[in-house]
């Protein structure tokens, strides 16, 4: 632990005004200080220290720069904050971290051996993770399915859930990380223009970017296709109902009778 003892180095000071053997006091300088080459503070600065290219350098156990703000009057901020490297008890965590003093909570924090570029802004803004040339807004890279997380914790009252949302060779899908980790969402590599496009009137083309009804199918292979697969172990029917009137009352189906290929019937 840190000891209460302060060592200080003063120069050009003809007199301290203390008693041999007294405790020492603290040094007041009512004026500019320029220290034109290194500066050591902390108890384990020696005599002869090695600088290398460090023009300040906060030396021992527990290395703390504290901002406290003395804003007492009108609405002038007067948060604190600090800087702070490593937890000081035994075991603790090997990080930077900035501390938000007056709530105590850390905002924002380094461990020891996160990578190289782990979190890079660049000159335009973009930000970077994992890569020092983002060249959209958020730029993840990994050499492995580079993923975001959304997680609801339960903190709020919520249920807990988590989502992934993430992409490589394979595809680009979204995971239910909370529910098996199922994937209700992918798009395979190479998927064209509009596979899949929502209207601004609520319309959904597949491979048309344009849909002109509910929902509007295009292909262009210059013969009969099969636009439409309805597969179910039991057979399949299309519902046709009109809205305007109760449930039920106006409702018709075209449906595989008795999963018997070829074989269709309309009822109502």
């Amino acid at each position: 632990m840190k000891v209460a003892t302060k060592h200080f180095l003063a120069a050009g000071v003809s007199t301290l005004g203390l008693m041999a053997g007294a405790a020492q006091a603290d040094i007041i300088h009512a004026d500019d200080v320029i220290a034109q080459f290194s500066m050591c503070i902390g108890i384990d600065c020696v005599n002869g220290e090695d600088f290398g290219f460090d023009t300040l350098r906060l030396k021992e156990n527990n290395v703390r720069i504290k901002f406290e703000d003395t804003s007492a009057t009108g609405s002038f901020p007067s948060s604190d904050w600090q800087l702070r490297a490593n937890d000081s008890a035994n075991g603790g965590a090997e990080k930077f971290t900035i501390d938000d003093v007056d709530n105590g909570t850390q905002p924002f924090t380094v461990q020891k051996g996160a990578g190289s570029n782990a979190l890079f802004v660049e000159a335009g803004g973009d930000v970077g993770f994992g890569t020092s040339n983002p060249v959209v807004d958020l730029h993840s890279v990994d050499g492995n399915t580079p993923t975001l997380r959304l997680e609801q914790d339960g903190s709020s009252g919520f249920a807990a859930q988590t989502w992934d949302i993430a992409g490589n060779e394979t595809n680009f899908f979204i995971r239910d990380a909370t529910n098996g980790s199922t994937l209700p969402f992918r798009i395979a590599p190479g998927a064209p223009t509009s596979a899949i496009h929502i209207a601004h009137d609520g319309d959904v083309g597949i491979g048309i970017a344009d849909p002109e009804a509910a929902l509007h199918v295009k292909r262009a292979t210059g013969g009969p296709a099969e636009l439409l697969r309805l597969t179910n172990n039991a057979g399949g029917y299309i519902g046709l109902e009109d809205g305007s009137v109760a449930a039920g009352d106006n409702t018709g189906r075209i449906w595989n009778m008795q999963n018997i290929a070829g074989e269709y019937r309309i009822t109502t």
